[in-house]
């Protein structure tokens, strides 16, 4: 079944979300992600995961029901302390308002009692999931462990929701008549829907990054659902080269230019305008302070390479995005981790804030799409801006994903 078919489900059959069930005297299991960055005093540096879970959780509490929270933390090798979800309970309070309680293990007796034990109104923290094999290996014992913890099952970790490990996926077989999607999955799912299959056209995706192979399948499947596409970072030398441009030291899957062919011969032949850099920022090394020029995309000198976007391109792309009524944007324009080569990002952060506020929807989606619309102060500028990034990627390549999947079985 495509990720897309999924949808279709969605409008025969309503989607259960945490609106759907009264949570009084219920205990809700819910798989959130709260995998968080620590710095060195393990001390949470973003909040985003644990702030986007809240409306879930509160409505629960609200309700009169009680929650246990269960996550992963980073990829620990066994037990490790430096991935102990303990280090964020202080951070879960600060943003929730409310005390958390915690057990030093995620299935067992002592997770179990302490579970028992919640009144209405309170939360128990489970610890690290990833601390047992078990869950990554989708263990139908370890799963069900994990549902004796719980009397409604809700999945509100899109991060997650392409892996079919225990905690979200194999967990829903146990509670065949009470799981749901949390405020934050379901928002994530109509997102999603909004831009691939109710979309009010034209449609844009622009697509940035430095390989053209770790986005095939997104090109493929969206080919079918827009009308332009906008191609940049650096996959944007395999399509130049393949062309017969001369791009210096740039980045260049060699191996894929035929494929970066094709890609623009299947566009053409749906229809679709793809839109390259026409000039790029160049520079002499790969760093902040290297000597930079503006250089034609196709005429690079040896020993530069492109770093950033050119002001005639961003321009162009200035235009294509304000005639487009939704977007998609997964992948910056440049290495925006360096300033000298963030003027393109922003530059195209700016576009699609614009064209927002003039009532296009903007969904940002992919790791580094969202950090640089955070660093940029985009995040409040578009429409949503996707939690999940593996898992937003497989949803746009039409992939299913397990963990929504389970929930609608």
């Amino acid at each position: 079944m495509q990720f897309m078919h999924l949808y279709l489900l969605f409008k025969f059959f309503k989607m259960k979300t945490i609106n759907d069930f009264d949570f009084n005297n219920k205990r809700a299991l819910i798989r959130v992600d709260f995998n968080v960055p620590l710095n060195a005093n393990f001390e949470v540096t973003d909040a985003t995961r644990i702030n986007s879970a809240k409306p879930t959780i509160i409505k629960i509490l609200e309700d009169g029901g009680s929650c246990v929270l269960m996550s992963h933390l980073g990829r620990p090798k066994g037990v490790q302390d430096e991935f102990s979800l303990k280090h964020i309970i202080s951070k879960i309070e600060s943003v929730l308002g409310v005390e958390v309680k915690f057990a030093n293990d995620c299935v067992g007796k002592e997770a179990e009692e302490k579970a028992g034990a919640l009144q209405p109104g309170e939360i128990l923290l489970l610890e690290n999931l990833r601390f047992h094999d078990k869950e990554k290996q989708g263990d139908v014992q370890f799963a069900e462990q994990l549902s004796k913890l719980g009397d409604i099952y809700v999945n509100d970790a899109f991060g997650t929701a392409h892996r079919a490990h225990a905690s979200t996926t194999i967990v829903a077989k146990f509670f065949p008549q009470s799981k749901c999607f949390g405020h934050l999955l379901a928002k994530e799912i109509e997102s999603i829907d909004k831009v691939l299959n109710n979309s009010e056209k034209p449609v844009l995706a622009v697509l940035g990054g430095a390989k053209v192979s770790s986005k095939i399948t997104v090109i493929e499947n969206i080919l079918d659902k827009v009308e332009h596409l906008i191609i940049g970072g650096g996959m944007t030398f395999t399509f130049i080269k393949a062309q017969g441009g001369n791009i210096g030291d740039s980045i260049c899957e060699d191996d894929k230019m035929d494929l970066a062919l094709d890609i623009l011969k299947q566009a053409e032949s749906k229809g679709v305008k793809i839109h390259l850099p026409v000039d790029v920022i160049a520079a002499d090394a790969f760093n902040n302070e290297a000597n930079i020029q503006v250089c034609d995309v196709y005429h690079i000198p040896d020993g530069w390479q492109g770093l950033d976007a050119g002001p005639r391109s961003l321009a162009n792309f200035d235009a294509v995005v304000n005639e487009c009524r939704t977007i998609l944007w997964n992948g910056p324009l440049g290495v925006f981790e360096m300033d000298t080569f963030s003027k393109g990002t922003i530059s195209l952060g700016d576009s699609i804030a614009n064209s927002t506020k003039n009532g296009a929807f903007s969904l940002v989606g992919g790791g580094d799409s969202v950090a640089a619309v955070k660093q940029f102060g985009f995040d409040n500028k578009v429409s949503y801006v996707s939690t999940g990034g593996g898992a937003m990627l497989e949803s746009l390549e039409g992939k299913t994903l397990p963990g929504i999947a389970a929930i609608l079985d």
